[in-house]
């Protein structure tokens, strides 16, 4: 058996989730990071890192839930069903990277993950190995939010970053938040290219004279760019998230409009292979991986799908058949946690072989870049006495990111409802926010990794109980429904206070039942509760910054002890592979 056709084997396993144990040997290799060569190209990914320049802690869920043609497939795998589908070893860093099995100890035993300056570390090797002149660093996007210093910088701080880390090409979603004129200058400010196919500039605003790339197309930003890497043509085409005004404050962007915009997708790639002759075509994503997905298998043309939103670590890419041919799927997970790398072996103008490795960027087994630390540093500095404050310490593991309430989301919950006296809160889903590991002190920049948003405000209201199973079934449709292009993003909306049943697998106003109180009291439909919340998205609240909300909650306690997490009972998914045993584990 020849180089090509043992790839092309392990393609063919990589889809099917049976890798050879030759492969499963080299990804367990103690040399993580020692990459052979392959082709001529050499493309590095990361995306969602959510302006987090330090080594950190990120569980990843135990509940991804997969329904009905998404059912058991990827990224809808968690814990051990993810492992024995790509191959991986048990209790080994890449198990670890990938789920959240044994996480307290494994963390312990494995330290913190990604940081800028390991980061840049491994991209300054890898594009060094391979020849800076056949490499790019693409950016998916979601990179300017996520902290304090992002907050308070207004993105600036990432953007000079990411200059500093070599990024060529990056899209965006939260991006977005910061008003039009901070966006613009921040893309002014990047050093490499913004691109985005799927944002245009409303046709009023163009007769106002609002900026656009192309007046004629309408297009807000540059739609692709094409990239000479030593003889290989690569043209690079931008999807930014194409729900971003409806999942988040269309006020700060009124000129701007987005979606999917698939037939123009497919019109563009048309073109762009007609005009410029590219080699390789790829669509660098911020629609999720399951629109990823659904997009591939329609698309024609694109020879690879670099994708972000849904913070899913994928450890090989997925082969989407379409009538064109086969596209590649790829998903490099969230926080700076993972670099992937994709190597093509080009010929006669065509993708003919590719290698995969997806790193997870472990802080102790790489050194910290000197002038990416020193910037760190330095622009840090500024915050790090308000950063820094300790306001408890936890008794609990603190995360997020899963279909629904973590523990750090209890803990929002928790805080919302005591100091605004109400008997239920509700907290987005957001997928990022960092893990702080038990015993541990909270400081104030914990508590901004899981809240730094532009539109941080929060409320109390009454709403009836009518109101409350009509925003639960409203989210849990996006986050559930079983048409792609149909899901925004994110996970299911938090509570404290209340308790309900779900079932996933049903249809719109049928999946939320058995609405009850903390202390088992029905939830009336026709009777109306104090409700407190933050990040509302159509109508600004007036309220204290909800940072500031959980800040003075953490200092009257000292301790995090917490006693009862409201997630919903589950039903009709007991034997989903998208599911842990999570009783056991909240």
């Amino acid at each position: 058996m020849n180089r090509r056709q043992f790839l092309h084997l392990m393609a063919i396993a990589s889809a099917s989730g049976v890798l050879p144990k030759s492969l499963a040997d080299t990804q367990q290799s103690s040399e993580p990071y020692d990459i052979p060569t392959f082709g001529q190209v050499r493309l590095l990914h990361f995306t969602d890192c959510h302006a987090q320049l330090l080594p950190l802690h990120f569980r990843e869920p135990h509940v991804n839930l997969g329904i009905k043609n998404q059912r058991g497939k990827v990224p809808h795998l968690v814990g051990d069903k993810l492992l024995q589908h790509f191959g991986i070893k048990p209790n080994t860093r890449q198990a670890h990277a990938l789920t959240y099995i044994n996480y307290e100890a494994a963390a312990e035993k494995y330290g913190k993950v990604g940081g800028f300056a390991h980061l840049a570390t491994l991209v300054k090797q890898l594009r060094g190995n391979y020849g800076y002149e056949k490499t790019l660093l693409l950016d998916s996007g979601d990179t300017w939010q996520g902290s304090g210093t992002a907050y308070w910088t207004r993105g600036q701080d990432m953007v000079a970053a990411c200059n500093r880390l070599g990024v060529d090409v990056m899209t965006g979603h939260w991006e977005f938040t910061y008003l039009a004129e901070e966006v613009l200058a921040n893309i002014n400010q990047f050093q490499g290219e913004f691109v985005a196919q799927n944002v245009l500039v409303k046709e009023e605003a163009l007769f106002e004279d609002v900026p656009a790339f192309d007046e004629d197309s309408g297009h807000a930003f540059k739609p692709y760019t094409v990239r000479n890497l030593n003889g290989v043509r690569v043209a690079v085409i931008g999807q930014a998230f194409p729900y971003t005004p409806i999942a988040n404050p269309a006020r700060f962007i009124p000129d701007w409009t987005f979606g999917i915009r698939e037939s123009d997708m497919q019109s563009l790639i048309n073109t762009v292979r007609r005009q410029e002759k590219p080699d390789i075509v790829v669509v660098l994503s911020h629609n999720g991986m399951d629109v990823d997905l659904k997009m591939a298998s329609r698309v024609t043309g694109i020879d690879v799908i670099l994708g972000g939103h849904s913070h899913d670590g994928v450890p090989q890419p997925s082969q989407v058949k379409n009538s064109g041919g086969v596209t590649l799927v790829c998903n490099a997970g969230s926080n700076g946690k993972f670099v992937g790398v994709l190597d093509f072996a080009v010929k006669n103008g065509q993708v003919k072989d590719y290698q995969y490795r997806l790193l997870p960027v472990f802080a102790n087994l790489l050194p910290a870049d000197r002038e990416m630390q020193t910037y760190i540093d330095q622009v840090r500095a500024p915050y790090l006495g308000k950063l820094s404050e300790k306001l408890a310490t936890t008794d609990n593991l603190l995360y997020r990111r899963g279909n629904f309430n973590g523990t750090f989301d209890q803990l929002i919950c928790d805080a919302l409802r005591i100091q605004s006296d109400a008997q239920i809160a509700l907290s987005p889903g957001f997928r990022w926010g960092t893990t702080v590991l038990p015993n541990q002190q909270i400081t104030m920049e914990d508590v901004l990794n899981h809240t730094c948003i532009t539109y941080p405000e929060t409320y109390r209201r009454e709403m009836s109980g009518a109101e409350i199973k009509m925003v639960l079934e409203d989210v849990c449709d996006n986050l559930f429904n079983p048409e792609p292009y149909w899901q925004q993003g994110g996970d299911m909306v938090r509570v404290g206070g209340m308790d309900y049943i779900c079932d996933p697998t049903q249809t719109i106003n049928k999946r939320i039942s058995g609405m009850t109180l903390n202390d088992g009291t029905p939830i009336d439909m026709n009777k109306r509760y104090k409700v407190a919340g933050w990040a509302t998205v159509r109508n600004q609240s007036t309220g204290k910054p909800v940072w500031d909300v959980v800040a003075d909650y953490l200092r009257d306690r000292k301790v995090v002890k917490l006693d009862k997490i409201n997630t919903p009972k589950l039903v009709n998914v007991d034997d989903n592979p998208g599911l842990a045993d999570y009783s056991d584990l909240i």
